[in-house]
């Protein structure tokens, strides 16, 4: 299928104008912000926007309502936020949040702050979809996961070559890995002028074209790239010896006030594809501060939490497509015991359900609610494992990788369908 349509990701420059008003969209390439920048980005959403940070699951940052486009943009240039008014859209590249601080074979940090840089540098690649994406896996295979575009993942002292989320065989030496990643996107853009697709899985035959502009023999056997990893969540102990903070955000949404207070502890921030962040190079006193004062603000440092296993799209009122508030209902979900661990629902009992405002007896979903029907559910009704993601119609927006449960609102209620 050719795509009739042009590319319409938003940006800094050009916004979407989203159901309840503006959206922007801030590129943050390997997801690295300086405290200061996190402050300015605070400062937006209080003074420009709804008040709220929306972490991505490209690592970047989105800011709903927004009230001044102009003082928008000056105020994100200013820190350093929209180097490049040409390349603000394409500049989606992801790092091992991690790297060089916990496990990993290589340090690939440094190569996202040249990809970007080679990006920025060369006028044809502002062409580029704003969907394509950039991967820079430091051998733990997390990012790999993401199937992007263009990818690298380290594999010893060498790197492993990905397009379109596999291996090519391919193998190149960390002076060469930016090279090559900016032919590979130049060969894309070749083979986009003649099918107008967006991403490089959508050519037929695409890697093997791109391939063959690269003239490089495929040298090592191919990685068998996961489906799935552990979010780094927690209190992570560097090999340094300094400690690493990793924290959820429920459903992504950071509010400004928690925002400044990350900027508070003057250390960087990376921000991660599973909407989370990671605090690093932390002395153990600061650390445990960090979590005293964040957790009770909502951040989430316990691994095992509910909040980890979801996922939503913006649903009402944020988007005229979707059929209800996906992102109330999935709340009350997880707050009345309806969003439940990766063992399946045991068929034999009941299990707790919603408490209704105003009523005081506790209602039981009856011991086959498992078994009936997955769809026509009422949002109190809805009981679901493991990993999953609310969608509030059929285009599932947001939608991660990987086996997951989509939860999807219709005209006629919700519908289950469950990872084969």
């Amino acid at each position: 299928m050719t795509r009739s349509a042009p590319d319409s990701c938003p940006g800094v420059l050009r916004l979407h104008e989203a159901a309840d008003g503006p959206l922007a969209r801030i590129r943050v390439p390997g997801g690295r912000l300086e405290s200061g920048q996190v402050q300015v980005l605070a400062e937006a959403a209080h003074d420009l926007g709804n008040g709220s940070l929306e972490l991505t699951s490209r690592g970047n940052v989105q800011l709903r309502r927004i009230r001044d486009a102009n003082e928008l943009a000056a105020r994100l240039a200013t820190a350093g936020l929209l180097p490049s008014r040409t390349h603000e859209r394409v500049r989606n590249i992801v790092a091992s949040p991690l790297s060089g601080r916990v496990g990993g074979f290589a340090d690939v940090h440094g190569l996202a702050t040249d990809l970007d840089v080679g990006l920025q540098a060369d006028a044809a690649l502002a062409d580029l979809p704003g969907r394509v994406l950039f991967t820079l896996d430091d051998g733990r295979g997390d990012v790999s996961t993401l199937r992007g575009d263009i990818g690298i993942q380290a594999v010893g002292d060498e790197f492993a070559l990905l397009l379109a989320g596999t291996d090519t065989g391919i193998r190149v030496t960390p002076d060469e890995a930016v090279t090559v990643m900016l032919d590979a996107a130049r060969g894309f853009l070749d083979l986009r002028a003649e099918s107008g697709q967006w991403r490089l899985h959508e050519i037929p035959g695409g890697v093997e074209k791109v391939t063959e502009t690269l003239d490089r023999s495929p040298a090592g056997a191919r990685l068998e790239l996961g489906a799935t990893h552990d979010i780094p969540i927690g209190w992570l102990e560097q090999d340094n010896g300094l400690i690493a903070l990793g924290a959820g955000v429920p459903l992504g949404t950071l509010p400004a006030r928690v925002a400044e207070f990350l900027a508070a502890v003057e250390h960087p921030v990376f921000l991660t594809p599973w909407r989370s962040v990671v605090l690093p190079d932390l002395e153990e006193g600061t650390a445990e501060t960090v979590v005293r004062v964040l957790a009770p603000m909502g951040l989430i440092f316990d691994a095992g939490s509910p909040w980890l296993q979801v996922s939503a799209c913006a649903g009402r009122p944020g988007c005229a497509k979707s059929h209800t508030d996906v992102r109330t209902d999935l709340t009350e979900a997880i707050e009345t015991g309806r969003v439940l661990g990766d063992e399946p629902p045991d068929p034999t009992e009941g299990r707790p359900a919603t408490v209704e405002p105003g009523r005081d007896a506790e209602r039981t979903l009856p011991a086959d609610a498992a078994d009936r029907a997955e769809s026509g559910l009422d949002a109190a009704d809805v009981v679901a494992t493991g990993r999953q993601h609310w969608s509030g119609c059929e285009r599932r927006c947001g939608r991660p990788t990987g086996p997951v449960t989509d939860v999807v609102a219709t005209e006629g209620g919700y519908r289950i369908n469950r990872p084969d």
